[in-house]
């Protein structure tokens, strides 16, 4: 028996370009990334029992199309990267979870005096025209 080591001759591998396979994960990427808006935008908006209680303490009424437009403005701010806002009325403010599509709590407008809002990342200012 030879106890000698035999010495293999190592073919390297060739290398494949991995652009391709890339290039087709991004744009698997993309639009997952633009399902996923979609999916987010068509999210009701909700109101947490908590907001819903201040609303009806304090009297504020909201109306159908002022709750849309508030939604259309929590998704443009949700594209921008906005987690937690606060949305400014005319009569009232709301901090909103953009992420969740919720209303955490309410107040009104002049309660917001010398007020101090934390945790949030974003203003949205809704006045009527």
């Amino acid at each position: 028996m030879d106890h000698r080591i035999h010495q293999l001759h190592n073919h390297p591998l060739q290398q494949r370009s991995l652009k391709p396979a890339q290039t087709a994960n991004h744009s698997a990427a993309k639009s997952f990334q633009t399902h996923l808006q979609e999916a987010n935008t068509q999210q009701p908006l909700t109101i947490s029992k908590h907001a819903q209680k201040r609303l009806d303490e304090r009297n504020i009424q909201i109306d159908d199309s002022k709750w849309s437009e508030i939604q259309d403005q929590m998704n443009k701010a949700k594209t921008k990267g906005v987690t937690d806002s606060l949305v400014v009325l005319d009569d009232a403010t709301l901090v909103v979870n953009t992420k969740n599509n919720t209303v955490i709590t309410a107040m009104g407008r002049k309660e917001t005096n010398h007020h101090v809002f934390t945790n949030i990342n974003g203003t949205i200012v809704l006045q009527d025209s």
